[in-house]
């Protein structure tokens, strides 16, 4: 038996004067799965997760969390997610484990239950060294971690999370991954705005990439890397003679796409190992040096840009 999604979005639009943010969008988001909402700069991702979160109301069209309607049910809504935005909603000169029983307590649970909760959530997410640190002396990757348990003092049915790990060092990054993963595997469905295609790579199931508000194109991430052609053997050469001697030797051997700025050969490779091997027969054959060879697959990032026209923007905004 299928179970319903947990957020069905059809036709969601949000005009701001003359700008529209967000343009007749489609969507949806299956139970005990994570989407990943992607898009260049203004391309409308935190306009939608506002207006999921009922924080803005939408200009037209329909949004359903949980069974709910974000406009007519809006305080269902809200009892049913979480969301953590961009910045760590912590207050600075309380500690992490008095940030943790201060939500606790606005969610409604006594002082008892409170510190219960915060302790469970303490031990969950590995904050016992820095609990009673002051926020405003932890890391950036700790008051991320801390802000992330503090979004589930309840268990919600949906966990938005906007830009969960912008800014954090690359080991901060994999340990929010961590997090979000076990929270996954609990049942949690996780709806996720990023900036990082390595993010929705490691993280989703299920991809949406939108551009000016509207959904260019949606699936797996397998999927939408297939959608921009097959894996290949890049070679990349040492020099302009040694690219130059390459082209030469290989252009009548195999189909060639080239970029001379960068050294490098690009050969189609459907074929993974007899492919890889070949070109590496050839290119050994030819004694020409090379800095790397090596068998390529279509990335996130290559689907970005032929899908949306754009590369990922680092300062997404909205």
């Amino acid at each position: 038996m299928t179970s319903s999604p947990v957020v069905v979005i059809e036709g969601l639009t949000r005009v701001f004067g003359d700008f529209t943010a967000v343009d007749s969008l489609d969507l949806e988001v299956q139970q005990g799965t994570v989407l990943a909402l992607l898009g260049p700069n203004g391309a409308g991702k935190t306009t939608t997760v506002r207006m999921l979160a009922t924080l803005t109301a939408p200009t037209s069209g329909r949004a359903v969390v949980c069974g709910h309607d974000v406009v007519t049910e809006a305080e269902q809504v809200r009892r049913a997610l979480s969301l953590t935005g961009q910045f760590a909603a912590l207050e600075d000169n309380l500690t992490c484990r008095e940030n943790l029983v201060l939500m606790a307590r606005l969610r409604g649970f006594g002082r008892g239950d409170a510190k219960r909760i915060s302790g469970t959530l303490i031990d969950r997410f590995d904050i016992g060294e820095f609990a009673d640190k002051l926020v405003k002396n932890v890391s950036g990757g700790q008051r991320r971690r801390t802000d992330l348990a503090a979004s589930l003092v309840i268990k919600p049915e949906l966990l938005v999370l906007d830009e969960p790990t912008t800014g954090l060092d690359p080991r901060s990054r994999q340990e929010v991954w961590s997090s979000v993963r076990e929270l996954v595997s609990d049942g949690v469905t996780v709806l996720l705005t990023t900036q990082y295609l390595e993010e929705a790579d490691e993280l989703a199931d299920h991809v949406v990439l939108i551009d000016h508000g509207r959904s260019v194109a949606s699936g797996t991430p397998s999927q939408l890397k297939a959608q921009i052609g097959d894996q290949r053997v890049d070679v990349v050469a040492t020099d302009n003679n040694g690219f130059d001697t390459l082209v030469t030797a290989l252009s009548g051997r195999f189909d060639l796409t080239t970029n001379r700025e960068h050294r490098t050969l690009s050969v189609p490779a459907p074929d993974e190992t007899g492919d890889l091997a070949a070109v590496a027969k050839a290119v050994h054959a030819t004694g020409v040096p090379v800095d790397e060879l090596a068998l390529r697959r279509p990335t996130l990032d290559d689907a970005f840009l032929a899908l949306t026209g754009a590369p990922a923007s680092p300062e997404e905004t909205s």
